[in-house]
């Protein structure tokens, strides 16, 4: 297994799912493979996992079993391909979401502030879009949109200024070109902070990591059996927001529909009170176990 970020409670996700050994099982972030390798400890002859995962460096870590079926997809398409592979309904579904440790690493894929490369952010190597064209190519209220809404940064309106008027200069190609431009903006004492929150915005947009997950929460309803479970990871409030809303209503705003008889019309309901997070031991040895929120919900 290549270098992977360590999994992130995974123990609290093994129990969340409560694995039957006969059970069909679905990780929709696959990744270094840490999670699944763990589910695949649990079931038996009869049991299945599907894993899902757009990134094609994520192949390289596919488990040698029979009861393991790889799906090279992005998660938005759970349920067409669990149909496909003649696995509706599941028993359990887990999504670990974000960026991996690995990806972050791989400077050339343009995540990290920590390198220089060129704009790009994308997960699916096979995208079109990239953080470039986003940087160049959107209109100011676009960017001003994605900074303030993807990034929460206070100052996203002179940001998206900032940027069209840097690019009639020339194109900003590399993160170092953004970083100049933009260097002006950056709030003194909180400049990795502030560039994190830009970067998490472009990445945000050029993967359309919300709409995926809000289509990927009503397919996972769908095909979820009744008492099966999701397990859904979180590392920033937007992601957060709309799993804890989803959960609670069946949707992701405004109040729960009700029935004829005043029954709540939800899919779901909350196994955990509120956010699960990590221990203080876990967060002292992985720092990306700091921000994540982990939500476990059964089907009604």
């Amino acid at each position: 297994m290549s270098e992977y970020h360590t999994p992130v409670m995974l123990q609290e996700c093994i129990d969340g799912l409560a694995i039957k050994k006969d059970g069909t099982y679905v990780d929709v972030t696959f990744g270094g493979g840490g999670h699944s390798r763990e589910i695949m400890k649990h079931l038996g002859p009869e049991g299945t996992l599907l894993a899902f995962d757009q990134d094609t460096d994520a192949q390289q870590n596919i488990i040698d079993d029979e009861r393991f079926v790889f799906i090279d997809q992005n998660f938005r398409y759970l349920k067409n391909f669990a149909r496909l592979h003649g696995a509706i309904p599941v028993d359990g579904i887990l999504a670990d979401l974000g960026v991996s440790s690995y990806q972050f690493d791989q400077a050339e894929r343009g995540f990290s502030i920590r390198f220089d490369a060129e704009l790009d952010m994308r997960m699916n190597q096979g995208g079109e879009l990239t953080a470039k064209d986003v940087v160049n190519n959107y209109t100011g209220a676009e960017l001003h949109r994605i900074f303030g809404v993807y990034g929460e940064i206070q100052n996203a309106k002179s940001l998206a200024e900032t940027i069209v008027t840097a690019r009639l200069n020339a194109p900003i190609v590399t993160i170092a070109d953004l970083k100049n431009a933009i260097i002006n903006r950056i709030p003194k004492g909180k400049e990795n902070k502030y560039l994190a929150q830009v970067f998490q915005a472009l990445r945000i947009e050029v993967n359309q990591e919300l709409e995926a997950l809000k289509e990927f929460l009503v397919q996972s309803a769908e095909v979820l059996a009744v008492g099966g479970r999701l397990v859904v990871m979180s590392y920033h409030s937007l992601e957060d927001r709309l799993v804890k809303n989803f959960i609670a209503k069946g949707k992701f705003s405004g109040e729960v529909e009700k029935d004829l008889y005043g029954n709540n019309k939800r899919p779901l309901d909350a196994v955990s009170r509120g956010a699960i997070t990590a221990s203080a031991d876990e967060i002292s040895n992985n720092n990306r176990a700091r921000s994540a929120k982990l939500r476990i919900a059964v089907k009604i």
